[in-house]
């Protein structure tokens, strides 16, 4: 049912994570991100809303990923429906898809990049959003559209694209959380949303919020 795309810059700690499906409100259920410990994508079938929050909690006392992700899926009775990624603050990685999700399901894993879908028209979707992040130069936020587009231009769900959404979480940038809930275009209108929030008066004003580097930041 959903595409996700889960990316790290090692050389300034921002973790992003973009998302489009085939139904409502993909940014309310499918991405989370702790700039304290990692960002990850729950989605499948049935997604899980809790699988994030208990994997950041272990992220706090083990920087393997992959150990996390098989340690809150292995306890989950319907894991068989979900699906997770997790991409750590210090790079690790960690996957896990559900043998019951429909359609084609699986993930790829590059550098710094998780891309992971399900109920998708088949791998070339993921290849493409894979292919499109690493050769795209310039920002994240840039990088993980070009990302969403290209999977779309590939077939992306099967069932069309309803919604789409953004995360990019840093401890020196406030957080970045753009949804498109319901949209014939969610992923132009998901792109409508990042040059607003790049308009001159808008990221003055961002710029001056409180960070976890600079709590009491308040300057205008």
């Amino acid at each position: 049912m959903t595409m996700s795309i889960l990316a790290r810059n090692p050389e300034n700690g921002l973790l992003g994570g973009a998302a489009m499906t085939g139904n409502l409100c993909v940014g309310a259920w499918v991405l989370w991100g702790d700039s304290r410990t990692g960002i990850a994508a729950t989605q499948g079938e049935k997604p899980s809303t809790i699988w994030a929050d208990e994997a950041f909690d272990l992220l706090r006392d083990d920087q393997q990923a992959q150990h996390v992700v098989d340690q809150v899926t292995r306890r989950d009775g319907g894991r068989a429906w979900r699906q997770m990624s997790l991409l750590c603050r210090s790079g690790t990685m960690g996957v896990f898809t559900g043998e019951s999700n429909q359609g084609w399901k699986g993930e790829l894993v590059a550098e710094d990049l998780i891309v992971a879908g399900n109920t998708l028209k088949g791998p070339q979707v993921v290849e493409a959003a894979r292919d499109a992040y690493l050769r795209t130069e310039g920002l994240m936020v840039d990088r993980l559209l070009a990302g969403l587009r290209a999977a779309e231009m590939a077939g992306g769900d099967s069932r069309g694209n309803m919604s789409a959404a953004m995360l990019i979480v840093c401890d020196t940038e406030p957080p970045l959380n753009l949804r498109v809930d319901w949209s014939e275009r969610p992923i132009d209108g998901l792109s409508a949303l990042v040059d607003r929030a790049r308009a001159p008066d808008y990221a003055r004003w961002v710029a001056g919020l409180p960070v976890r580097s600079d709590p009491e930041r308040h300057h205008e």
